[in-house]
C-alpha cells in the first residue's frame, strides 16, 4: 500500500495518491488544479488511476478532478449528499472503494460541508486502518469551520 501526500503551501492544501502497488491501481484524493504533479508521479511509479475522489467541495481553491476524469476516463467519487453539475459516483457511509488489496471505507462526515466524507484506508479486508483522510473536517489540533455556507442560507448550527 502506498499513500503519498502532495502539499501546496500557498493554499494549505493537502491531496493524496492512494495505491495498491501490486495491482498498480491508484486513487487521487482532493487533487489541486495542476494535475501534472499527479500525472508525473503515477507514471514514475507505474500506477494507473482508477478514480478521483473529493472529501468535499473546495470553495477556497480550484480542484483538478474534472481534468483527471477527462485525461484518464475515470469516475469521480463524491459524498452522496453532493449536488454537482457533472456526473459522479455517490458514496454513502459504509461504502468501500477497492484498489487491489487496499480498501477505502467511506464515513459520512458532514459539518464543514453537507456532502463531506472521510476516507478510512486499510491494507486488506479486516486490516486495521492505516490512515483517515478527513478533508477539512478535522485538522491536527483543530476542526473544520461549519460556518462557510452561511452566505447561502446554511447555518453553522445545521452543519455542526
Amino acid at each position: 500500500m502506498l499513500i503519498e501526500q502532495f502539499y501546496l503551501g500557498c493554499l494549505s492544501h493537502a491531496s493524496y495518491v492512494i495505491a495498491d502497488e501490486a495491482s498498480g491501481e491508484a486513487l487521487v484524493v482532493d487533487p489541486r488544479r495542476d494535475i501534472e504533479v499527479y500525472v508525473d508521479f503515477l507514471a514514475q511509479r507505474g500506477l494507473r488511476p482508477v478514480g478521483v475522489a473529493l472529501t468535499h467541495f473546495h470553495a477556497d481553491f480550484l480542484a483538478g478532478h474534472l481534468e483527471l476524469r477527462d485525461r484518464f476516463q475515470i469516475p469521480i467519487y463524491l459524498g452522496a449528499l453532493a449536488e454537482a453539475e457533472f456526473g459522479f459516483t455517490a458514496l454513502s457511509d459504509g461504502d468501500v472503494v477497492k484498489l487491489g488489496r487496499v480498501r477505502i471505507a467511506v464515513l459520512e462526515t458532514p459539518g464543514h460541508t453537507p456532502e463531506g466524507v472521510s476516507y478510512v484506508v486499510s491494507d486488506g479486508d479486516g486490516a486495521a486502518p492505516h490512515a483517515v483522510l478527513t478533508g477539512d473536517t478535522l485538522f491536527i489540533g483543530d476542526v473544520g469551520r461549519p460556518d462557510l455556507l452561511s452566505s447561502v442560507g446554511v447555518t453553522s448550527e445545521e452543519l455542526a
